[in-house]
């Protein structure tokens, strides 16, 4: 594959940044059970976290060329870091850029994008794992909001996170 020179100056960040600041601590954090927020921290301030958002709702505005190559080097480093800045491009970000209305972009993508709040998506139920087909979760109109009646687990930054995507 060859790779403009921008995807292989990204690939190469993101190479150095795993190699300094998540390969390192990685065994312990899972033997601690240590969430990385200092690491997605800067994972954020370089744009790690919002890579194909739009530049104008504080996204990188890159490609998706760019994100698989930030993934892979991220889960060389660590993987648990890596499905958590996965699930924060494409389904926290991804979902909020493609269905949220202008007000709720600019309340949450914007941040998500910048790495200031993290997001979670919200899809196993104990009954039937992670088959979206078979979840019994429902959203029922109660006046002005919804009201969510269902039970969700194993939610990747569910604890961490500032907004969910159910």
């Amino acid at each position: 594959m060859i790779l403009t020179q921008e995807q292989e100056m990204i690939r190469d960040s993101m190479r150095a940044f795993s190699q300094e600041r998540l390969a390192p601590f990685a065994g312990e954090w899972d033997k601690h059970h240590t969430f990385p927020a200092q690491a997605l921290k800067e994972l954020g301030e370089l744009g790690a976290l919002g890579m194909v958002v739009p530049e104008e709702w504080g996204g990188a505005g890159m490609d998706y060329m760019s994100l698989v190559l930030t993934l892979e080097e991220i889960a060389a480093g660590d993987g648990a870091t890596s499905t958590i800045v996965s699930v924060q491009n494409s389904l926290a970000c991804g979902i909020t850029m493609k269905y949220g209305t202008d007000a709720q972009k600019e309340e949450w993508l914007k941040p998500l994008a910048r790495g200031e709040k993290l997001g979670c998506f919200c899809l196993t139920e104990p009954h039937t794992g992670s088959d979206a087909a078979a979840i019994t979760t429902r959203a029922e109109k109660d006046g002005d909001h919804f009201v969510l009646n269902g039970v969700k687990q194993f939610i990747t930054t569910g604890k961490h996170a500032h907004m969910a995507i159910v």
